[in-house]
């Protein structure tokens, strides 16, 4: 009987139309302002899956200047830890740039996690 259900509801016209959505409607485009000095507003991504290399990195982490649009690009693991990032992160850019007002990103799960916000906000104080 699901099976005649199922083949009922994928041909009719009228169920298609009113099907419920299961996802969270997504929120506006926000576009973000225009930094005024370099480094203060950073986007970072993650270029995955590549071939492993001799000293075991698979993954490139490219962090990038909203302003000026320069960039590192920071080999790593994709097995990289939190706390491995962390500390790439402050030894390449902080050191080098200072520690930006705000940083774009996808949602990756690095940074989505429980562990990670507990990081950032034990980091920055809070």
């Amino acid at each position: 009987m699901n099976k005649d259900i199922a083949e009922y509801v994928g041909r009719c016209l009228t169920c298609a139309k009113v099907k419920a959505e299961h996802q969270k409607p997504s929120g506006l485009l926000e576009h973000p302002e225009i930094p005024l000095w370099k480094w203060e507003q950073i986007a970072m991504d993650f270029i995955t899956k590549l071939p492993r290399t001799s000293s075991g990195h698979d993954t490139i982490w490219v962090i990038i200047d909203r302003l000026t649009k320069s960039a590192h690009f920071l080999p790593m693991r994709e097995t990289f830890t939190m706390d491995k990032l962390a500390r790439l992160y402050i030894n390449e850019i902080v050191v080098r740039h200072g520690v930006p007002l705000s940083i774009i990103s996808d949602r990756d799960s690095r940074f989505t996690s429980r562990e990670s916000i507990g990081k950032t906000k034990s980091s920055n104080g809070a």
